[in-house]
Formats: C-alpha cells, structure tokens, sequence
C-alpha cells in the first residue's frame, strides 16, 4: 500500500510527456523557456516536498506523511485537468510535485523500516516497481485518450482540435483513481515500529513488529533496535552530522541521489516527442514508442527483483553506470551521424533498460538503508531534496544544451556524468545486502 505513492510519483511525473504537444498547443507555448517551465515546474514542489517530508516523517510519523501526500496527489490532479490558463497550470503542477517530492522519499523510507533484512532490498524495490507501472500506466493512457493526429497538422489545428481542448486534461484527471486507493491504503497501514520506538512508544512499536514477525522476530529486532538508541540517544541531525564519518555517509547519499538524475535518462521520458521527432518520427507513432520504453521500463525493473538481494546493491549501480555511459556513447555518435529511425529507438531501448534495472531501483534501495537511524527521516529528506534539485537543472537545461549543442552531444555529456559516477560509487559505498539498518549504521561507527 505504500508503494502506491511510487505509482502516483511514475505518473505524474510521465504524464506530462505524452500531454506536452496539446496543452502547448492550447496555451500556446512556443518559446523554449516557456515549454521548459512547463515541464519542469513541478520539480519546485518536489524540492518543497522533498524538504518538509523531513520533518513530517520523524516529529509525526511516516504514516501521516504518505496519508498528506495522497491528499495533495488526489487534488492536484483534477486542478491540473480543470485549469482554464497557464499560470494555473503552473500552480497545480507544483502543488503535485510536493506530492511527488513526499511520496519519493517516504515510501522506500517507511518500507525498509517494515521490510525483514533479508529481503529488504526486494520490498524497497517494490516502490521502483510501482514507479514503473505507473510511468507504464501514464504511457498507456496517454496513447490511449490521444486521437491521431494527421503529419501535416499545425499548431492551430492541435489547439482546437480534441486532444489540444479536452483530451490533456483527461490524461491529468486519471491519476485521481490510484489517488484515491492510495489515500485509503495510507490510513489503513500501521507506523513504522522504528518511528514509535525512536519516540520511546515501545508497546506500539511491539505490537506492530510482532504483527508483521511474530513474538520471536518482534523481540530479536526492537533489541537491535534499543541498542542503536542506546549508541546514540535522541540527537538531532545537526549532532548526528557533527560526527565526519556520519557527514560522509549523507554527502555519499546525495552524490548518489544526484547521479541517478544526471545520468539524463529522465529526459528520455520528459521529452519523448523531441528526441524521438529527432529520429524522424511522428507524434502519434512517438506516443507509441513511448509505450514499448514503458513496457522495457517494467520487464527489466523486475529483474532488478530478482538480482538485488544476489549480486546486491553497489554491483548492480557500478553495472549501471557503466552501461548507460557506453550506450550514451553509441546514442549521441548516431545523432551526430544523422541516424534514424528504429537503430536509434533501439539504443535508447537498452538505455531504458539498463537503467531500470540498476540506477533507477538501487538508488532508492541505498538511500533507505545507509542513513543513521536517530536521523534517518532527515537525512533522507535532504538526499530526496538534492534529487529534485538535480532533476530541476537536468529538466530545465535538456532544451536549452539541446539547441546550444545538439542531441548528440548533450548525450555524450550525460555520458561523462556516468562515468564520474562509476568511480565515485566503486571507491565509496559499501555493500549493504543482508544486514539490518542497525547492523549498516554501526558498519559507518
């Protein structure tokens, strides 16, 4: 159930690629800075999300944070359907990145605190799952309310045509539905045990760990649990991070949270009609290529189930960014080369699929686990919040690097980044697989 906020954050962070070409069209968006803005406004609510999720998370629970977040979720998705201009356009889309930015760090953070050691890195993978299903659903429903538009169609034509006056806005309007699932999923689940023991509700917490273990379990894990209190009882981040070693742990957290943004395979997904439209390709068969990189997005996130917990957690980044830096390679020397059509939808296939199955899940799996636990909601919050940081400048600059020096090239830049941050992860983050959060956290002491 808490996944679900996974599966709103997919969506509505992807619905907007499919919509693109219409609500331009009926706002008429023609500059380069005013179609960047659209897309990427919803980032300045995933900062402000990302930074108030903090403090919600750990002075009134996880559960109330996942509850908030589908609230707004539920809400800004019919603002955004029913907005009449593009200022309250604007609006609506940032009040959904604060759900977005909420939900982000929330739900893997809440699942690895419920999740058993050995199979924590599966069930966190869980929430990258539910983000692909709902890139997934966003692709599909997007293809499926579009009606076709003709080559020779101009900008006017789209505007008043059915996609550009109705159809966008049924593409926003659908999110309501799992919206409101994952509100009532939200209040049924129970607080995370680790929560109600780090504010001394031992009975609660018991209770809880006994439902999800048994007795035997519950008991073996709040011991663990008391003893990393006991190591560092009732600090606040800023005395958590006046120790290095702990300052070092979150800069690794957010070098990480950072790489999986710049690594550029969100472009793929913000500006599907561009870069595919640069392979020679029309709107309504882009819709249709943006369906089968949803469909490789789910095949291969599901194999990163299946690989977690046996090749673990730094392997599978390590493989990732290598990977994505070689096919960068290849995507931005088939630009240059004027290359199109399926060699190139082909590459950018494998790229999707590479990145589902490594940076993409292992991100939010390494960020669960490697933070201290008496600072675990905060220290996530200002990981999630460089994350969106990163997504905003990588959304918003795409445009802009494209018209300054090519796809090609700006692919190639991506590229680097990759291989950056292939060295940075194989001299820094440890492995984690297996042991539990309070094994990690006395691992970094």
């Amino acid at each position: 159930m808490s996944a679900l906020g996974g599966l709103l954050f997919g969506y509505d962070w992807v619905v907007i690629g499919g919509a693109k070409p219409f609500y331009e069209a009926r706002f008429g968006l023609t500059a380069p800075t005013d179609q960047a803005w659209a897309v990427s406004c919803a980032l300045i609510g995933c900062l402000a999300g990302a930074m108030v999720s903090g403090g919600v998370a750990d002075r009134w629970g996880r559960k109330p944070g996942l509850l908030l977040s589908a609230l707004i979720f539920a809400v800004s998705s019919i603002g955004t359907a029913l907005a009449g201009g593009f200022g309250t356009f604007v609006l609506w889309r940032i009040a959904g990145g604060v759900a977005i930015g909420m939900a982000s760090g929330l739900s893997p953070l809440y699942i690895a605190e419920i999740a058993p050691p050995a199979h924590r890195g599966r069930l966190v993978c869980l929430n990258q799952i539910a983000i692909v299903l709902g890139l997934l659903a966003a692709q599909i429903v997007n293809w499926l309310i579009a009606e076709p538009v003709a080559p020779d169609a101009t900008t006017a034509m789209i505007a008043q045509s059915w996609n550009g006056t109705t159809g966008w806005r049924w593409m926003f309007a659908a999110a309501a539905v799992p919206a409101a699932a994952f509100s009532i999923g939200a209040a049924l689940i129970p607080e995370s045990p680790r929560f109600l023991a780090h504010h001394d509700k031992w009975g609660a917490a018991h209770q809880v760990l006994a439902r999800l273990f048994g007795e035997a379990g519950a008991d073996a894990a709040l011991e663990d649990i008391r003893a990393a209190l006991s190591a560092a009882p009732g600090r606040s981040l800023a005395a958590v991070l006046s120790e290095p070693r702990f300052r070092r742990v979150l800069a690794i957290g957010i070098v990480i949270a950072v790489l999986q943004q710049w690594c550029g395979i969100n472009v793929i997904f913000n500006y599907a009609q561009e870069i595919f439209a640069g392979a020679g390709y029309a709107v309504s068969d882009t819709l249709f290529n943006i369906v089968i990189t949803g469909v490789v997005n789910c095949v291969f996130t599901f194999l990163a189930l299946a690989t977690v917990e046996k090749w673990g957690r730094r392997r599978l980044l390590l493989l990732g960014c290598a990977g994505l830096a070689l096919i960068y390679a290849a995507v931005g020397a088939s630009y240059v080369a004027g290359v199109q059509g399926w060699p190139l939808l082909l590459l950018v296939v494998v790229a999707i699929a590479i990145y589902a199955m490594t940076l993409a899940p292992m991100t939010w799996v390494a960020l669960s686990e490697i933070f201290p636990g008496e600072a675990r909601g905060a220290s996530m919050a200002i990981a999630t919040t460089a994350l969106w940081a990163a997504c905003f400048l990588l959304t918003y600059s795409f445009p802009i690097l494209n018209a300054a020096a090519g796809t090609g090239m700006t692919f190639w830049i991506y590229g680097l980044v990759c291989a950056a941050g292939f060295v940075f992860i194989f001299r820094t983050l440890p492995e984690t697989k297996g042991k539990t959060l309070e094994q990690i956290e006395q691992d970094w002491r």
